[in-house]
């Protein structure tokens, strides 16, 4: 059920009809005061809709409505709040202190991993290398010459038509 107002306001507007405005005028006491305070209402309504519309902007008074806006926003928000805006976490100490770190993380892991192996150990396998030879049977056209550098620490295996190395030559 509609309370009073809600029915005032479906009157003024002109939404009641039938039996619901025919009700609504006899419960009225005084019914030309209130025509008069409809007929006011509506000229009240027809006066705001006239002066109060808002006017359509063209794109440049837009644009330019949007930068004012914008400005104003930046002045309230002072110095801070538009260094804070433009502030990302990859600011450049930030940069630089993370990559220094990585470079000492990078570092210590080198140092542990070279002393574990010794570089001046000679590899079990050079021995095997060096005491190999080639059957004639298996590979008649085949050469082995082997270049050594002691001071360099740099062995260098060269083989030249070599079709198969048999079983007995495979690396552990």
């Amino acid at each position: 059920m509609k309370t009073f107002e809600e029915k005032w306001t479906a009157w003024v507007d002109g939404q009641l009809s039938g039996r619901e405005l025919s009700e609504f005028e006899a419960s009225l006491s005084d019914r030309a005061a209130a025509e008069a305070e409809k007929a006011g209402a509506l000229k009240l309504g027809d006066l705001l809709k006239r002066e109060l519309s808002a006017r359509t902007l063209t794109n440049e008074e837009f644009f330019s409505y949007q930068l004012r806006e914008n400005i104003a926003r930046l002045r309230e928000a002072g110095p801070r709040g538009a260094r804070a805006a433009r502030s990302t976490w990859w600011t450049i100490p930030r940069l630089l202190w993370s990559g220094a770190a990585s470079l000492a993380v990078f570092l210590v892991f080198t140092v542990v991993v070279m002393r574990e192996k010794n570089p001046a150990e000679e590899s079990q396998y050079l021995t095997q290398i060096l005491n190999a030879r080639v059957d004639p049977g298996v590979s008649p056209n085949a050469t082995v010459s082997i270049f050594e550098v002691k001071q360099d620490r740099v062995t260098v295996l060269w083989t030249e038509g070599l079709q198969s190395l048999p079983a007995n030559y495979a690396a552990k």
